[in-house]
Protein backbone atom coordinates (compact mmCIF):
# COMPACT_ATOMS: atom_id res chain seq x y z
CA UNK A 1 0.00 0.00 0.00
CA UNK A 2 1.66 3.53 -1.41
CA UNK A 3 1.50 6.30 1.96
CA UNK A 4 0.84 9.62 0.30
CA UNK A 5 0.79 12.68 2.01
CA UNK A 6 -0.92 15.97 1.26
CA UNK A 7 0.25 19.02 2.39
CA UNK A 8 -1.65 22.07 2.01
CA UNK A 9 -0.58 25.80 2.13
CA UNK A 10 -2.48 29.11 4.29
CA UNK A 11 -5.82 29.64 3.78
CA UNK A 12 -6.67 26.26 2.23
CA UNK A 13 -8.18 25.69 5.50
CA UNK A 14 -10.86 28.37 4.37
CA UNK A 15 -11.93 26.55 1.49
CA UNK A 16 -16.08 26.25 0.76
CA UNK A 17 -16.28 29.45 1.46
CA UNK A 18 -13.14 31.68 0.00
CA UNK A 19 -13.46 32.69 -3.48
CA UNK A 20 -15.81 30.00 -4.19
CA UNK A 21 -15.88 31.05 -7.63
CA UNK A 22 -12.10 30.54 -8.02
CA UNK A 23 -11.73 27.49 -5.32
CA UNK A 24 -15.39 26.13 -5.59
CA UNK A 25 -17.59 25.32 -2.79
CA UNK A 26 -15.92 21.95 -1.54
CA UNK A 27 -14.23 22.20 2.34
CA UNK A 28 -10.89 21.29 3.00
CA UNK A 29 -12.44 17.78 4.68
CA UNK A 30 -14.96 17.80 1.60
CA UNK A 31 -11.61 17.37 -0.44
CA UNK A 32 -9.95 14.88 1.60
CA UNK A 33 -12.60 12.77 2.03
CA UNK A 34 -12.93 12.78 -2.07
CA UNK A 35 -8.91 11.85 -2.08
CA UNK A 36 -9.58 8.97 0.80
CA UNK A 37 -12.23 7.41 -1.94
CA UNK A 38 -10.04 7.62 -4.61
CA UNK A 39 -6.98 6.53 -2.58
CA UNK A 40 -9.09 3.27 -1.11
CA UNK A 41 -9.77 2.22 -4.97
CA UNK A 42 -5.67 2.61 -5.68
CA UNK A 43 -4.98 0.51 -2.40
CA UNK A 44 -3.20 3.94 -1.24
CA UNK A 45 -3.14 5.82 1.94
CA UNK A 46 -3.60 9.38 2.97
CA UNK A 47 -2.07 11.68 5.50
CA UNK A 48 -3.60 14.92 5.64
CA UNK A 49 -1.85 17.97 6.46
CA UNK A 50 -2.29 22.21 7.17
CA UNK A 51 -0.78 24.92 7.97
CA UNK A 52 -0.60 28.49 7.41
CA UNK A 53 2.85 29.09 8.37
CA UNK A 54 5.86 28.72 6.54
CA UNK A 55 7.89 26.40 8.89
CA UNK A 56 4.80 24.65 9.24
CA UNK A 57 4.25 23.35 5.67
CA UNK A 58 8.74 23.03 5.90
CA UNK A 59 7.87 20.34 8.63
CA UNK A 60 5.30 18.88 7.27
CA UNK A 61 7.44 17.77 4.07
CA UNK A 62 10.85 16.75 6.13
CA UNK A 63 8.18 14.47 8.14
CA UNK A 64 6.99 12.88 4.56
CA UNK A 65 10.18 11.48 3.81
CA UNK A 66 9.41 8.13 4.54
CA UNK A 67 6.78 8.29 2.39
CA UNK A 68 5.83 6.66 -1.15
CA UNK A 69 4.78 10.42 -2.47
CA UNK A 70 3.67 13.67 -1.10
CA UNK A 71 0.81 16.28 -2.60
CA UNK A 72 1.56 19.72 -1.97
CA UNK A 73 -0.44 22.21 -2.52
CA UNK A 74 1.89 24.87 -0.86
CA UNK A 75 -0.55 28.00 -2.12
CA UNK A 76 0.53 31.56 -2.04
CA UNK A 77 3.97 30.24 -0.91
CA UNK A 78 4.17 28.42 -4.39
CA UNK A 79 5.62 31.90 -5.50
CA UNK A 80 8.76 32.52 -3.45
CA UNK A 81 9.16 30.00 -0.67
CA UNK A 82 13.25 29.19 -1.32
CA UNK A 83 12.50 27.35 2.34
CA UNK A 84 9.65 25.19 0.96
CA UNK A 85 11.42 24.60 -1.91
CA UNK A 86 14.74 23.08 -0.42
CA UNK A 87 12.61 20.96 2.16
CA UNK A 88 11.60 19.47 -1.66
CA UNK A 89 15.24 18.98 -2.34
CA UNK A 90 16.10 17.63 0.93
CA UNK A 91 13.48 14.35 0.51
CA UNK A 92 13.69 11.22 -1.38
CA UNK A 93 10.12 11.17 -1.75
CA UNK A 94 8.20 12.37 -5.40
CA UNK A 95 6.65 15.47 -5.11
CA UNK A 96 3.59 16.92 -7.03
CA UNK A 97 2.67 20.31 -6.96
CA UNK A 98 -1.33 21.17 -7.01
CA UNK A 99 -3.26 23.99 -7.34
CA UNK A 100 -7.16 24.05 -7.56
CA UNK A 101 -7.12 27.61 -10.32
CA UNK A 102 -5.29 27.70 -13.19
CA UNK A 103 -2.40 29.62 -12.15
CA UNK A 104 -1.48 30.60 -15.59
CA UNK A 105 -4.36 32.12 -16.21
CA UNK A 106 -4.71 34.46 -13.21
CA UNK A 107 -2.18 37.60 -12.12
CA UNK A 108 0.84 37.43 -13.16
CA UNK A 109 3.09 37.04 -10.13
CA UNK A 110 1.17 33.54 -9.87
CA UNK A 111 2.14 32.15 -13.06
CA UNK A 112 5.54 32.00 -11.27
CA UNK A 113 6.47 29.01 -9.24
CA UNK A 114 9.79 28.44 -7.33
CA UNK A 115 8.96 24.96 -6.29
CA UNK A 116 8.03 23.41 -9.72
CA UNK A 117 11.68 22.37 -10.59
CA UNK A 118 12.19 20.65 -8.00
CA UNK A 119 9.04 18.37 -8.22
CA UNK A 120 8.20 15.95 -10.30
CA UNK A 121 5.04 17.55 -11.87
CA UNK A 122 2.47 20.09 -11.59
CA UNK A 123 -1.21 20.13 -11.28
CA UNK A 124 -3.30 23.26 -11.55
CA UNK A 125 -6.64 24.12 -12.92
CA UNK A 126 -8.87 21.14 -12.63
CA UNK A 127 -10.30 22.17 -9.21
CA UNK A 128 -10.51 19.29 -6.46
CA UNK A 129 -9.60 17.08 -9.00
CA UNK A 130 -6.49 18.54 -8.95
CA UNK A 131 -5.47 16.45 -6.25
CA UNK A 132 -6.83 13.37 -7.24
CA UNK A 133 -5.39 13.43 -10.80
CA UNK A 134 -1.64 14.15 -8.38
CA UNK A 135 -2.77 10.86 -6.65
CA UNK A 136 -3.35 8.62 -9.50
CA UNK A 137 0.35 10.22 -10.73
CA UNK A 138 1.94 9.02 -7.89
CA UNK A 139 0.14 5.61 -7.72
CA UNK A 140 1.19 4.88 -11.02
CA UNK A 141 5.37 5.08 -10.56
Amino acid sequence: MKKIIVINGPNMNMLGTREPGIYGKLSLEDIEGLINREAAILGAACTFFQSNSEGGIVTGIQNAAGADGVILNAAAYTHYSIAIRDAISAIAAPVIEVHMSNIYARESFRAKSVLAPVCIGTISGFGADSYVLALHALCRI
